[in-house]
């Protein structure tokens, strides 16, 4: 019997990409084709006074300079947060140039509209706006201008932190991150009077449709949104930009293909970003180290409009067993574009701020990290009072220090040494909801013995063609070559977004369904074909084996291959749909149970206080997310997060200039990233737990898990190493030789 799940698959695509056959949004060109360049406002509050086209529309190649008298109706999305087939979601809900009112630095006036690139440069460089500006403010520290709202309580967390014997009260800040994929935002559109389409970079291309439809003032069958390949998205392209609005209104306008690429800079600007955020927790405990009280209070700051909130607080109620628990939110305005989700929004500067502070009650308690969160493990999901559908931090704890040799740290402030260099040992815990969204799927199978499935979600660099195939070829016992798998239109089944690691838990059951009822369909068809001799032969019905038919309780080789099956009965194809409802975090009604993933990060890190030299020279992770369906591509997940999350504790942030308000360092020069010299060898261990409540496999997500922790992890090891305490990332130079 065939067996694809579980299996160290290369990717169906691979070659694809490799030989350069794979077309990403910017890759498409169309006859007649024109290319749009927004014009960025230069200040980041205040008004437009004056827009002068005139210079620029009369420069060699120049269609149009649309701005808000000329570009015809946009309009806002009215928001449907529900997942699925009719959600409607997107971050920044002012339509582009809906008014004079400049909110942010960078925000778009205008579009110059060309027959090349060059020419929409151009133009757009000789537009002339006069404004009347306003001091912007982008300060850093962040004193919240709205109300805390209380996200999760329980007990009375400040009367158990006063009377703790142990306490903890540090505030830990994280700067503002700006998504950086290779592959840069862009739309290209096309409108044929009545009908947009839309190829997109896009990591929910139903929803991008949903919301562009409300944007443009058409019905959704009106719209089609395509992303066959997407240069990866880390949460920036979950929603739909102003750039997709303004392109398809340029196509209208002009009658004409238009295309739209977003530059490097403006990606520091207009299409989202991890915003600041501070964290004020605070801890309490025995002195045996039980906590008694956590408190965890965040800001973070959001635009002038719209209202982003970082649920820091996402893993914190769960995590672990303390009886008195208080989190509140609150956001401080900011001129800056919209901030989005970056990969594991929430947790993942959640658990930068807590992993930390469990660490510093570690070091004050004189208790092992390791055992600080052995002896905190819940019993049940304290914050929702539902027991785990699966939980295996213990293990991946215990599994982790053995496999580090954690049991080797000396636990003194610099004492480990190895060639000259002084070695500092850190760890954390981490977690990500395992949730999936709704789905559809269809499978069919044909005449020339492959299969096809179709979906209306996206490979967004992460697998999900070789995954889809792999369900499809194990459902159908078909080797995987013969599967050919359709994503990333909106004119198939829908599909769930590629976010919040939910998209693998939800394909699961609706490909898994599809392919049964295509069989379904063609036991059908076998039973009533005439001349086929396979009904009835000793009474029996038919049944379905690796790709042949024959009756139930014979051998496969009785019967005939599916294909052959097809070719005398005169029929092309035969199909089945299949679908999912939500479960978890996105899904609907009140949850029998708590689904998460967990894991653990073991850093190692060196530092040469001579010539003030600090790397991270291995990082050992043991991850429990269920089943894993592709470890190969699986481990890949983890792997990334983890480079991330070094760019993270070490490197990034996004600067922003007091007076103009603009990024400062919005470049891949200036914006530091985690390189390959940066990066040590990673080391991976799945815990395979099978979670079937979440799907019938039992698999869950890894996209975000791999990140969460990871920060925390890596500034615990430097506090080891070097007796600083960094509670301000990125982890500076400067801070260790303080």
């Amino acid at each position: 019997m065939m067996s694809h799940i579980g299996k160290e698959q290369p990717r169906v695509e691979g070659p694809l990409k490799v030989s350069g056959q794979a077309r990403y949004t910017s890759d498409h060109r169309f006859p007649g084709m024109l290319y749009a360049v927004p014009v960025c406002s230069t200040i980041a509050n205040g008004e437009i006074r004056e827009i002068d086209t005139s210079s620029a529309a009369k420069m060699p190649g120049v269609q149009a300079i649309l701005e808000r008298a000329n570009i015809g109706p946009l309009f806002r999305a009215t928001a449907n947060r529900e997942f699925g087939a009719d959600m409607v979601r997107l971050d920044e809900i002012r339509a582009p140039l809906e008014d004079d009112v400049i909110r942010y630095y960078g925000q778009y006036v205008a579009l110059a509209v060309a027959d090349t690139y060059e020419q929409a440069v151009a133009a757009a460089e000789a537009v002339r706006v006069a404004y009347r500006e306003r001091a912007p403010n982008v300060a850093p520290q962040l004193a919240p201008e709205t109300k805390h709202r209380v996200e999760s309580e329980r007990g009375d967390a400040a009367s158990a932190f006063d009377a703790a014997q142990v306490q903890v009260d540090q505030t830990y800040g994280l700067p503002p991150e700006t998504h950086n994929p290779i592959e840069l935002h862009a739309s290209v559109a096309l409108w044929d009077g009545t009908n947009y389409t839309l190829y997109e970079t896009s990591q929910g291309v139903v929803n991008h449709r949903n919301v562009l439809a409300q944007m443009l003032g058409v019905p959704r069958e009106n719209v089609r949104v395509i992303t066959k390949f997407l240069g990866s998205g880390f949460g920036g392209k979950l929603w739909p930009w102003t750039q997709s609005a303004l392109a398809a209104a340029a196509a209208r306008q002009l009658g004409r293909p238009v295309k739209l690429v977003v530059s490097r800079r403006m990606m520091f600007q207009t299409v989202g970003h991890r915003p600041r955020i501070e964290q004020r927790i605070r801890l309490g405990a025995t002195r045996e180290g039980k906590l008694t009280s956590l408190r965890q209070d965040w800001v973070n700051h959001a635009s002038m409009l719209d209202d982003y909130r970082e649920n820091c607080g996402e893993a914190t109620p769960q995590m672990y067993s303390v009886p008195n628990l208080r989190i509140t939110s609150a956001l401080a305005r900011r001129n800056v574009g919209s901030a989005t989700s970056m990969r594991g929004p929430g947790a993942v500067p959640g658990l930068w701020a807590t992993e930390s502070a469990l660490d510093e009650l570690a070091w004050k308690l004189g208790i092992d990290p390791v055992q600080l969160r052995l002896s905190n493990e819940p019993q049940i999901d304290e914050g929702l009072q539902l027991p785990f559908s699966s939980r295996h931090l213990k293990e991946c704890l215990a599994t982790g220090a053995e496999k580090f040799g954690w049991s080797q740290r000396d636990p003194r402030v610099g004492a480990m040494q190895r060639d000259g260099l002084t070695l500092g040992w850190g760890m954390a815990g981490c977690s990500w909801q395992a949730a999936r969204f709704p789905c559809a799927a269809t499978v069919e199978l044909r005449m020339d013995g492959t299969a096809r499935v179709f979906c209306a979600t996206q490979d967004i660099g992460t697998g999900s063609y070789t995954i889809l195939a792999q369900l499809t070829a194990e459902s159908l016992g078909l080797p995987l070559a013969s599967v050919e798998v359709v994503l990333g239109d909106t004119r198939l089944p829908p599909g769930p977004l590629s976010g919040g690691s939910g998209a693998t838990a939800a394909v699961i059951p609706a490909v898994l369904a599809a392919a049964a009822k295509a069989i379904d369909a063609l036991l059908e068809l076998g039973s009533r074909a005439p001349g086929l001799k396979l009904a009835g032969r000793r009474g029996s019905p038919l049944a379905y084996t690796e790709g042949r038919v024959h009756p139930s309780g014979e051998p496969p080789a009785s019967g005939m291959a599916f294909a052959e099956l097809l070719r005398r009965a005169g029929v092309d194809t035969v199909s089945g749909s299949g679908s999912s409802e939500g479960r978890g975090a996105f899904g609907t009604g009140k949850p029998e149970f708590s689904s998460h993933s967990f894991g653990a990060h073991f850093v190692e890190v060196t530092w040469q206080p001579e010539i003030a030299r600090l790397r991270v020279s291995r990082v050992l992770s043991v991850i429990d997310a269920g089943r894993i369906v592709n470890p190969l591509t699986g481990r890949n997940q983890i792997e990334g997060a983890v480079v991330m999350g070094i760019g993270m504790a070490l490197f990034e942030e996004t600067s922003y200039e007091p007076r103009s308000g603009g990024p400062i360092n919005a470049n891949l020069a200036d914006y530091i990233v985690a390189a390959n010299a940066d990066v040590p060898a990673l080391e991976v261990h799945f815990l395979e737990y099978p979670d079937t409540r979440l799907n019938e496999l039992g698999a869950r997500g890894i996209g975000e898990i791999g990140l969460a922790g990871t920060a925390a992890a890596i500034a615990n090891a430097v506090y080891h190493a070097t007796g600083v305490r960094v509670r301000e990332l990125p982890i500076r130079i400067e801070d260790l030789l303080t």
